[in-house]
């Protein structure tokens, strides 16, 4: 018996990062975590960072994201991404460089540091840097 497939693009707003047909993907909603299977009903949900997780067969590519909106329809699904990054290309020297200067922003914590812009450099660094060292 075949496996059934549907047909997946996602894109952020420089490119397109991926089109082909799939058996899942998963991502991070903003309720949690979810997987889109052939047959799935139809949906828009808004992305938060994370991994998104792309099965074509039995290898799965994973995605380090910042967020996004995932729909889904009959003919297949989009995912419009702020930012995504496969985990192979992620460098993990700047993911790290990166971590550690938001770690020493947020320990200083002194008035000329934005908390919020620092709180989200370290978030996705973080994410970063989980995705790239899952593969």
């Amino acid at each position: 018996m075949l496996e059934k497939r549907f047909h997946v693009e996602i894109r952020t707003p420089e490119k397109l990062i991926f089109e082909g047909d799939v058996v899942g993907v998963k991502a991070p909603g903003v309720f949690g975590s979810f997987e889109i299977l052939p047959g799935h009903i139809p949906f828009l949900t808004v992305l938060e960072p994370g991994e998104v997780r792309i099965n074509e067969l039995d290898t799965p590519q994973s995605l380090a994201t910042n967020g996004g909106i995932f729909e889904v329809l009959r003919t297949g699904a989009t995912v419009l991404l702020e930012t995504a990054e496969w985990a192979y290309e992620v460098d993990i020297e700047r993911a790290e460089a990166a971590r550690q200067r938001a770690v020493e922003r947020l320990r200083t914590r002194s008035s000329d540091i934005d908390i919020k812009r620092a709180e989200a450099a370290f978030a996705r660094a973080t994410n970063r840097l989980r995705v790239a060292r899952q593969q």
